[in-house]
This record gives C-alpha cells, sequence and structure tokens, in this order.
C-alpha cells in the first residue's frame, strides 16, 4: 500500500500487463503503416530508416532480455518480468510514432 492506497502491481494486475502489450501492438502498425508509406515514396522519410528499422529490433530485443533477467534473478513475479521485457519495445514503439508522424 502507497498512501492509503492498494498498490496494482502488489496482487498482479493482468489488465496492466494487456494495456501495455495493446498499446505495443497498436503503435507497432501505425510505425509500419509510416514507414512503408515511406519506402513507397507516399511521405517524406530518413534515407537510414530502412537500416534504422532493423538495428532497432535488435537493441530492443537485447535489452528485453537483459530486463527480463534481471527482473527475474530479484525474484519478480511472472507479470513483473514480462511488463520489464515489454517496456524496451513500449519505449521504442512510442517515439517511433511520434518521430515519425511529425516528418509525415
Amino acid at each position: 500500500m502507497a498512501n492509503g492506497k492498494p498498490d496494482p502491481f502488489a496482487v498482479g494486475n493482468p489488465f496492466l500487463l494487456w494495456q501495455q502489450m495493446t498499446r505495443i501492438a497498436w503503435e507497432s502498425q501505425m510505425v509500419i503503416a509510416m514507414r512503408t508509406a515511406g519506402m513507397m515514396g507516399l511521405v517524406p522519410q530518413d534515407v537510414g530508416e530502412p537500416a534504422r528499422m532493423v538495428v532497432e529490433k535488435a537493441d530492443a530485443a537485447s535489452e528485453a532480455m537483459l530486463a527480463a533477467l534481471r527482473a527475474a534473478g530479484r525474484g519478480e513475479r511472472a507479470d513483473k518480468v514480462m511488463a520489464a521485457a515489454l517496456r524496451p519495445y513500449r519505449r521504442r514503439t512510442k517515439a517511433n510514432v511520434k518521430r515519425l508522424s511529425r516528418k509525415s
């Protein structure tokens, strides 16, 4: 309990994990659409965008694995381990939507 209120993560709130996954899925689709439009020449796109697209996936996967291992090593519950693993992907999808939507 924090400030007299129950911590939603203390009891393992699966809704929050599903919400995180849904946001990642939605933003990923938006990024795919914007990058595809850029590759087709429909919207302006940096020359290095296709390479960035590949490199960021490898970076996110490495960060996700490390975050999951750290959380598991601390003895966190499975939902906390999964949330830690999803954070690097969420950070990137959110940043990509913001960056790509400014250019189009």
